[in-house]
């Protein structure tokens, strides 16, 4: 344990939070900003005198239950988290489910990128939050289940769905993220029901899982399947998210390519289908 930088960083995150932020009233006599050492104590049910102690540097280690009651009361991010746990020394607690939440910031930078086809994929896949040019290239996302909104479902269980001719070079990402997240989310029932699912309908799956393979993806260009504009060959950049565990992935043609005109094309055209009957 790191009593010293323990202390500080209690310290500072108690500041940091205001009263209104966890249900409590400001008051009129707070001398300090942030919360009372009192309500940090009392929202993570222990003492304040242990919590005094902690701050202070004083006393021995805190258990691990103490400092998952510390992150909860505190509003901690996953990675203010991990780190109070690293300063504490011990294991932090795994989350217990892929977080599908998308934070305000990313969908506004998501809906910035207009000449781009965006979405957010969570930790198994799912397609979270796209773009109108994401929805044009790929598929109207809106009018899709949660199910259907997966990506490894849509390639590996959805008979007749092909959107990318990458299957081979996808599946062996796809296979590789969803060992990692098995293994982050090891009591999450949706994540075990997803592994068992592919695994069990689709020998291809089964066969890029039996690989065994946790190596991290190259950047990628990747062939996007449009029956409007035909074959696109796109730029695939993918961007962690790691506090939340998602993925931003951006699809992007080269300037002047008969795939940038094509993505103008599809920008105009929205999820509107064309007519090509006479």
């Amino acid at each position: 344990m790191d009593a010293p930088e323990l202390g500080r960083f209690l310290r500072s995150r108690r500041e940091a939070i205001s009263p209104a932020d966890v249900g409590l009233p400001a008051g009129t006599r707070r001398r300090t900003p942030g919360l009372r050492r009192e309500e940090v104590a009392r929202l993570a049910f222990i003492s304040t005198e242990h919590y005094t102690r902690l701050e202070q540097a004083r006393g021995s280690g805190p258990s691990r239950e103490v400092v998952a009651a510390l992150a909860r009361a505190l509003r901690l991010s996953d990675t203010e988290r991990e780190h109070l746990h690293r300063l504490a020394g011990v294991a932090a607690t795994p989350a217990s489910a892929p977080n599908r939440e998308v934070r305000q910031s990313i969908r506004d930078l998501v809906d910035r990128l207009p000449g781009a086809a965006v979405i957010v994929l969570s930790a198994l896949s799912e397609v979270i939050a796209w773009n109108d040019l994401a929805a044009a290239l790929l598929t109207d996302f809106s009018a899709l289940t949660r199910r259907e909104r997966n990506l490894l479902v849509r390639t590996f269980l959805d008979e007749g769905i092909a959107w990318t001719t990458d299957t081979e070079e996808f599946g062996r990402a796809a296979a590789r993220d969803l060992r990692t997240r098995a293994a982050r989310y090891p009591d999450d029932p949706e994540t075990a029901a997803l592994v068992r699912e592919l695994r069990a309908g689709s020998a291809e799956f089964e066969r890029l899982w039996a690989e065994n393979s946790v190596e991290v993806r190259p950047a990628m260009v990747k062939t996007v399947l449009n029956d409007r504009v035909g074959p696109l060959r796109l730029n695939c950049d993918v961007l962690d998210i790691a506090d939340r565990d998602q993925r931003v992935v951006v699809y992007t043609a080269e300037p002047g390519s008969r795939e940038a005109e094509a993505l103008e094309l599809l920008s105009v055209l929205g999820t509107q289908r064309m007519d090509t009957r006479g």
